[in-house]
């Protein structure tokens, strides 16, 4: 599904990441722990082609990046990738419904097939009936899941997670974390979720440090 090759990434004279490789096939939710400016969230944009690497290669589902331009990225963003980061990112003049088929939207999916998905998927999350509510009327874990549900409703091939239990309490965050490995797992997607917690960390599948030197597996 996704394979990482000798990643080095430098702003400036300071080098961020240097070695980096992995391999994750479908269905596997692995994650990335490390310390805040370690270069987690800088490893997410590379493998989603938001920043482009200095050195190495990411191929997804044996494309290689580097040879798509502006539009061949953001077309396989789009049609490929999920994503969930620690700042929900719901949009506050849309409805619950809207933002979880805004994706399916920009898609050109039919109005019945976004309604159909944004419904199922919020019933998988635990919001069935809410999917008329404002953001304002959710609390940070149903934020939360509503921002899985927007990542998960097109379907993705990969999930990427960035942080996304920081801006919930205990409980919240345990709940969040076994939905959002649900989840993946039961589409069959393949997941990384980086994070500082080892805690988050535990219930993946595998778990990789990321050092100075690359990724250590735990």
């Amino acid at each position: 599904m996704l394979y990482i090759s000798a990643i080095e990434k430098r702003f400036g004279a300071r080098t961020v990441l240097s070695a980096v490789s992995l391999r994750i096939e479908a269905g596997e939710y692995i994650a990335i722990v490390g310390e805040s400016g370690v270069g987690k969230s800088t490893l997410l944009n590379i493998v989603a082609g938001l920043e482009p690497a200095d050195a190495g290669k990411v191929f997804f589902r044996d494309v290689d990046l580097e040879t798509l331009d502006d539009d061949g990225r953001t077309l396989l963003r789009r049609d490929n990738f999920g994503f969930v980061f620690q700042a929900f990112h719901v949009l506050p003049h849309l409805t619950v419904e809207q933002n979880v088929g805004l994706p399916l939207l920009l898609r050109a999916f039919a109005p019945q097939e976004i309604k159909k998905r944004s419904l199922d998927i919020l019933a998988a999350v635990g919001l069935a009936g809410r999917e008329n509510g404002m953001p304002r009327e959710l609390s940070g874990g149903e934020l939360q899941r509503v921002a899985i549900a927007r990542a998960l409703v097109g379907e993705p091939k990969l999930v990427l997670a960035d942080e996304p239990t920081g801006n919930l309490d205990q409980e919240n965050a345990r709940q969040v974390l076994a939905l959002l490995r649900e989840q993946v797992k039961a589409r069959g997607a393949a997941g990384i979720l980086v994070t500082h917690s080892e805690t988050a960390a535990a219930a993946c599948d595998r778990r990789y440090r990321l050092t100075g030197s690359g990724l250590v597996l735990l």
